[in-house]
């Protein structure tokens, strides 16, 4: 790669960090998973990234990278929980960051695929044809999984779903 290439790489990671860290955390429920995401998806878009030859369109190949490099690597190795030596200390929460964490942890409950759709288009506020593009998926199938996933979300929710709607 040339200086130039190689510069313009850095600006792009640096900026497009953030995002792509908070999505990952979204995908993954686990800042420290979502460090590891990244890194990944970097090292993936810095290995093509003399092909890519318009750099506005970098974030959305880097966020769809990130997004296929995740459900891959839920198909390959399940998720377990890691043991704990000690429980750390927390903050008390208050009503709004409870309703936060149960619907993280619902949406950790989701299936992987479906919960990309769901990260994508709810958190992300990608469009139904912006999701298909990321995803490499027909508009219908991400309607479909949109539903399903929902579907999902509600059915672990339960009666709590009540809650997050009057919030």
């Amino acid at each position: 790669m040339t200086p130039e290439q190689e510069g313009a790489f850095t600006e792009f990671a640096t900026s497009c960090y953030g995002a792509l860290r908070r999505t990952a955390y979204l995908l993954c429920g686990d800042w420290h998973g979502a460090e590891d995401l990244v890194q990944i998806t970097l090292g993936k878009v810095y290995a093509k990234w003399h092909r890519i030859r318009d750099p506005a369109a970098g974030p959305a190949y880097a966020r769809r990278v990130l997004v296929r490099t995740y459900v891959d690597q839920t198909r390959k190795r399940g998720h377990g929980e890691i043991p704990m030596g000690e429980v750390p200390d927390s903050a008390a929460l208050g009503v709004d960051s409870d309703r936060r964490l149960a619907l993280l942890a619902a949406l950790g409950e989701v299936t992987p695929a479906y919960r990309a759709v769901l990260v994508l288009r709810f958190w992300e506020d990608q469009s139904v044809e912006q999701t298909a593009d990321l995803l490499g998926k027909s508009s219908a199938a991400v309607r479909s999984a949109t539903t399903r996933g929902l579907a999902q979300l509600r059915g672990i929710l339960g009666p709590t779903l009540v809650d997050f709607a009057h919030a």
